[in-house]
């Protein structure tokens, strides 16, 4: 390595974006798990399109990567990048409003082509015109460095092309000083199977590297150090992986075998392909013909006396809701995953929206309250999962637990709990009655409403079951009106009793005062970025999020009380806004952004100083 100036820096935001084959996913990935090893928090934003191979050099055939790495702990994958990496016009095009005057802009110029050129609507070359001048803008030939550094392998040119990503990755790493090891041993496992393939990729890593050691324009190199987090054994961790983990250890914490029945649908599939690596925990994975025999089939196993599982997106949901009236008639415990996306109907399949909350409270036929939770982070998911099978199996219910594709694809590094930590998981199956009478499978605990989980072939246990309206004892078909009435409002108050077993909503910030920031879900990182930061400049805003979303926490009136005025930011029009104006019967402001993209933190810092401002509020 050749002598260079070390400046520290303490965060920084790099996106990597080029066509959906130049495997800018895989790059930063990568990038993601070397700065989780240095030790650095990270937070990533992985953006692809939808279309499976959309025209080469197209801008709807972008696809990019964002990751902010950080010596202090940081809440998203930052709002603007430091560094932008561009393998191609249409990468530059799409992303380069993004970046700051003054910004590093890396880009291979091999690829700026009269045919590039046009497909990304530029009429001059943006390397020439001097467009460019407001950036440190390094052009490198990544395609024929790539070439040149691969030769002696012998792979074909069209082969050795598609190792430019690890050149770029070189160029990167050194920049700020990452080490290659890591990523040379993933390459070696990854194409052991095809050591010329895999001696390319290392060549062109190396290469890269190599380069930006030497072009003069790199004097100077940046350090992020390792960030002061709590002690413990992390691991990098996106939100699917959260969620399948979660499922699995509440099997572990009952004693219970998994099922989960799922149809393949962006971006929940990951779920899926997680539990099926992992058998040897008891986890039965079942891949449907559609998603009504996956959730038919996970109630049947839930009748059986499995933890039973469903997973799937807005879209899934939507034609297993039939079905989930059956659960909540036959109050069987069930654990739906609904992993959100852009709609409606296919609408941004590879995109992130919030959308499906109205769908998730109220969306069945008929009363038929579920409760519903909402992961906030990557690793949260992990534990709402835990958390929505341990009501689930306690309340006899079914319990609808909501990410989004922002969250299942992200990543973050992840504190790996002890067992002792995790909640306990208690199953009660129904026993025969010592006194010789008959069973009666809706008798409930008075307390919790909760009637005996029968396992089926149980000598004595014998019972009716169906989507027919059940009799209030004998679970036997009842049309009477007032048995069906009182059900219904059984069932409603076993919901609404949940609240005993939800925390308060907690507050950070002021107590009391003019402005609280509510959200829900995904918006946590930004939200909480943004409140500090406000507060850091002596604007006295407080913030709060909830996890459950039905029933409310008990004091969630009396928190939105102390506030002259709350605002919500939603990936939606307002859902959670209503919800809220309709049970505390008082204006909620909101901030509501539905365009396939996460908040930036600055957006949310904007809408609450023109709040205390006065000045006209959007939403």
């Amino acid at each position: 390595m050749s002598e260079h100036k070390v400046a520290e820096l303490d965060s920084v935001t790099i996106r990597f974006a080029g066509d959906s084959g130049d495997g800018m996913q895989l790059t930063g990935s990568r990038f993601t798990d070397t700065a989780a090893l240095v030790g650095n928090d990270i937070a990533t934003f992985p953006d692809y399109p939808a279309e499976i191979r959309a025209p080469a050099g197209s801008l709807a055939g972008v696809s990019g990567f964002q990751i902010q790495f950080s010596s202090h702990d940081i809440h998203t994958p930052g709002d603007r990048p430091d560094v932008l990496v561009a393998m191609n016009p249409a990468a530059l095009k799409v992303n380069l409003k993004d970046l700051p005057e003054g910004g590093i802009l890396v880009v291979n110029e091999n690829s700026f082509t009269k045919g590039n050129l046009r497909l990304a609507h530029y009429e001059s070359n943006p390397l020439e015109d001097g467009s460019l001048s407001g950036y440190r803008l390094i052009r490198v030939p990544m395609t024929d460095l790539t070439v040149k550094a691969v030769e002696e392998t012998g792979v074909q040119r069209k082969l050795a092309e598609r190792c430019k990503n690890f050149f770029a990755l070189g160029v990167v790493f050194f920049l700020f000083e990452r080490p290659l090891d890591t990523t040379i041993k993933w390459i070696e496992d990854k194409f052991g199977g095809k050591p010329e393939i895999a001696q390319a990729n290392i060549l062109a890593l190396k290469a890269g590297f190599n380069f930006a050691d030497t072009i003069e324009v790199f004097q100077t190199i940046y350090e992020v150090k390792k960030a002061k987090l709590p002690a413990g054994t992390y691991r990098s961790l996106n939100g699917n992986e959260a969620m399948a983990l979660g499922v699995i250890a509440a099997g572990v914490k009952a004693g219970r075998p998994i099922f989960y029945g799922s149809y393949p649908i962006t971006p929940a599939s990951d779920i899926l392909h997680e539990l099926a690596r992992h058998k040897d925990f008891g986890v039965k994975t079942f891949q449907a013909e559609d998603e009504i025999a996956a959730v038919g089939a996970s109630i049947g196993a839930s009748y059986g006396g499995a933890l039973a599982v469903t997973g799937t997106s807005g879209p899934g949901v939507a034609l297993k809701t039939e079905a989930l009236g059956l659960a909540v008639m036959t109050e069987l415990p069930l654990l739906i995953i609904n992993v959100q996306r852009g709609g409606p109907s296919t609408g941004l399949p590879t995109k992130t929206e919030q959308a499906d909350l109205f769908q998730a409270v109220l969306g069945r036929n008929g009363e038929s309250p579920i409760p519903v939770l909402a992961a906030a982070t990557p690793g949260d998911c992990f534990y709402v999962a835990i958390e929505g099978m341990r009501l689930a199996v306690k309340y006899m219910t079914p319990v609808l637990v909501l990410s989004d594709g922002y969250l299942a694809n992200g990543a973050e590094p992840w504190r790996v709990p002890d067992l002792s930590e995790l909640p306990e998981i208690e199953v009660k199956y129904a026993e025969p009655r010592d006194d010789g009478e008959e069973f009666k499978p809706y008798d409930r605990d008075p307390e919790t409403l909760i009637r005996p989980w029968a396992i089926p072939g149980t000598r004595g246990l014998e019972h009716h079951i169906g989507g027919l309206e059940k009799d209030k004892l004998t679970g036997n078909v009842s049309y009477d009106p007032d048995n069906h009435e009182y059900m219904v409002k059984l069932r409603a108050r076993k919901v609404a009793g949940m609240v005993r077993d939800i925390p308060d909503l907690e507050v950070s910030g002021p107590q009391e005062g003019e402005l609280l920031i509510l959200g829900w879900g995904s918006t946590a990182g930004a939200i909480i970025s943004a409140s500090e930061r406000l507060r850091a400049q002596k604007i006295p805003v407080a913030n709060a999020h909830l996890r459950y979303l039905n029933p409310f926490p008990a004091n969630l009136g009396e928190v939105l009380g102390r506030y002259e005025k709350v605002l919500v930011p939603e990936m939606n029009l307002g859902q959670l806004r209503k919800l809220l104006q309709a049970e505390f019967l008082r204006p909620i402001l909101g901030l509501n952004k539905v365009k396939g993209q996460p908040f930036k933190v600055e957006e949310i810092m904007d809408q609450a100083r023109a709040i205390l401002e006065q000045r006209t509020v959007a939403g």
